[in-house]
């Protein structure tokens, strides 16, 4: 008896046949019930995700609105509160993952690998403090194939909750891919802050660029601080793949309200405590990029990029 084993299946797959291995899936829902090809009327081509706490209720019921049914609906929901959703139609047909006191980075890490969302063109991670007054989902979409944008972000409203000049929303363009920051914060005008460079608070990818994205994201660093100075490896170049669209555009309420769920310790307050992890985990992840860049480097054979060495 012949036993099949094929080296081009994924990991682990070896020994099924090529016709039956399934090796990406999707978010859609499906029926208990009937022909499994009459399920869908609709295969959205985008997903959304927001990361929420029922405090946000109604600004993530505002979020929501501004996505077309083109979008599958994802709610992470860190402080374990779901039941309270359905009030909204539109609850009924999102997925809500429930999981006490976690970050939309350590949702993204376990729920959102690239092979269960190959299905969606472009991939929404959005924190529950935004705005949306500006915004249209789909108007956004048409701008960000326009300009060829693989990672970018709406413009922020100039005034609140800027703590980049790149992600300040500008009046008079559809999209900016370059900014000046402080004299001496830019080593290279092609390089973060003042290009190649969107923050984490409402982050969109392509397809592609998620794909690399996930596998740079740590698994025990779940804060995301400096990962978004990290994520013009993932596109090149990036100077050009990487911008914010201005014409839709946020405001950053700035609201606390995940940092609350921190624990008070030496009688700092529960917020303290969530911003130094953050802090630290930026300092730990910048050690282990360079780290693993000159590793790779030497075992090449390769003098790494801006040694000291002769």
């Amino acid at each position: 008896m012949h036993q099949i084993y094929v080296t081009s299946n994924p990991k682990g797959a070896e020994r099924l046949p090529p016709g039956i291995v399934v090796s990406e899936t999707d978010l859609y829902l499906r029926r208990l019930w009937g022909e499994p090809s009459e399920d869908l009327t609709i295969q959205p081509k985008y997903l959304v995700t927001f990361t929420v706490g029922i405090a946000q209720k109604a600004n993530i019921d505002a979020a929501v609105k501004k996505f077309s049914e083109n979008f599958t609906i994802m709610l992470f929901h860190y402080d374990g509160r779901t039941t309270e959703w359905d009030e909204f139609e539109w609850s009924k047909r999102a997925i809500h993952v429930s999981v006490s006191k976690q970050t939309k980075w350590w949702y993204a890490k376990r729920f959102l690998h690239p092979d269960v969302v190959a299905r969606y063109d472009y991939i929404f991670i959005w924190d529950e403090d935004l705005g949306v007054q500006h915004f249209n989902a789909e108007e956004y979409i048409k701008l960000v194939r326009k300009h060829g944008l693989e990672i970018s972000q709406p413009g922020l409203e100039p005034d609140r909750g800027l703590t980049w000049q790149m992600t300040k929303r500008r009046g008079d363009r559809e999209v900016h891919k370059v900014t000046e920051e402080r004299p001496g914060w830019c080593s290279d005008p092609h390089l973060p802050p003042c290009a190649a460079f969107v923050e984490i608070m409402a982050t969109v990818f392509s397809r592609d660029a998620w794909r690399c994205v996930w596998h740079m994201i740590q698994n025990d660093l779940i804060h995301g601080w400096g990962l978004d100075f990290a994520l013009r490896k993932c596109v090149e170049p990036a100077h050009e793949k990487i911008g914010v669209v201005d014409a839709q555009w946020i405001v950053h309420q700035g609201v606390p309200s995940l940092g609350n769920q921190g624990k008070s310790e030496n009688g700092r307050a529960p917020w303290e405590g969530v911003r130094g992890r953050c802090r630290k985990e930026w300092g730990i992840f910048q050690a282990r990029l360079a780290d693993a860049e000159k590793k790779y480097y030497l075992d090449q054979g390769i003098t790494p990029p801006n040694s000291t060495s002769v």
